[in-house]
């Protein structure tokens, strides 16, 4: 049984809760994100290609918790461009690509890439390359080699949505929706004004705490954000921080403990999603035990 917090207790955490991390660790991880976009500018082979380098997850979307920042960041080539399969047989799928820039041959420039400018590089993952940290300079860092990935969609914002697709040294493919997740983040933050990260980051440290004190199991700190997405603009703008919390964890148990199916329309903010489904990392009773911990653990029952 998790310890629980006096109300006393409860607000001053939130109080700290709900502010992102400061300057210091902040410039920490824009020092790694320079680093990666060096590292690929520098290499020879990348020279006059369309690659994007930028940072995904918690630290952009700004619901990285103090303590818990390390750093994930794609390295992107958009040319060629990998397309959802029956999208692009019925709008028109492009002539195969036949050129030298293959999921092995990215895969293996980006590891060289890496190597040449930071030394020591762990390759041995199924998706990312993982660069240590360094004490004082910047956190760890994970690398991930990926396409552009397009889906073909009429009722999408120029006909189609873009994400991106990573191949697993497994041999299965993983898409991602980066770009989608940091916009549709921001448009409800600005909704709700800015309490949506507040309570994200909330859930996440609270989910820290319950794990290391063995309560639940460790969570993707994603899922956290998962979560509060589905929450609504309503309830998350009610009453004062701590009642948006309370509202908050309320209504995500509502949602996973309804009849009518509502934890199967829970969508991750990037919208193209569902949240529990095959090849997710977690399951409605991981979802479950961490809201009924939670609400435990900040004392909501008193």
């Amino acid at each position: 049984m998790a310890k629980q917090l006096t109300n006393a207790q409860r607000l001053d955490l939130i109080s700290k809760w709900k502010v992102p991390p400061g300057r210091s660790e902040q410039d920490r991880l824009e020092r790694a994100e320079r680093m990666v976009k060096e590292a690929v500018r520098q290499h020879a082979p990348f020279q006059g290609l369309d690659i994007t380098v930028a940072a995904k997850g918690s630290y952009p979307n700004k619901t990285n918790v103090r303590g818990d920042s390390d750093v994930d960041i794609m390295v992107k080539l958009n040319d060629p461009v990998h397309v959802d399969g029956m999208a692009a047989w019925w709008f028109g799928q492009p002539p195969s690509y036949t050129g030298p820039w293959t999921k092995d041959k990215l895969r293996q420039e980006v590891h060289v890439a890496l190597a040449d400018h930071f030394g020591s590089v762990d390759a041995d993952h199924n998706l990312a390359f993982y660069i240590p940290e360094v004490s004082g300079s910047r956190p760890s860092i994970d690398v991930v080699p990926c396409f552009k990935w397009v889906v073909r969609d009429q009722t999408a914002p120029e006909g189609q949505y873009e994400g991106s697709v990573v191949y697993g040294r497994d041999g299965k493919k993983v898409i991602n929706w980066p770009e989608l997740q940091l916009a549709n983040g921001r448009e409800k933050n600005a909704n709700t004004k800015r309490r949506y990260k507040f309570v994200v980051r909330v859930l996440k440290n609270v989910e820290n705490d319950l794990a290391e004190e063995g309560v639940i199991k460790a969570l993707p700190s994603y899922f956290s954000e998962c979560l509060v997405y589905n929450v609504p603009d309503r309830i998350l703008l009610a009453g004062d921080f701590d009642d948006a919390v309370r509202a908050s964890l309320l209504e995500i148990h509502r949602q996973l403990t309804s009849t009518w199916f509502g934890a199967q329309r829970m969508v991750e903010p990037n919208k193209m999603k569902k949240v529990f489904g095959t090849g997710q990392k977690w399951d409605e009773k991981d979802a479950q035990n961490l809201i009924v911990s939670a609400w435990r653990y900040l004392n909501y029952e008193s």
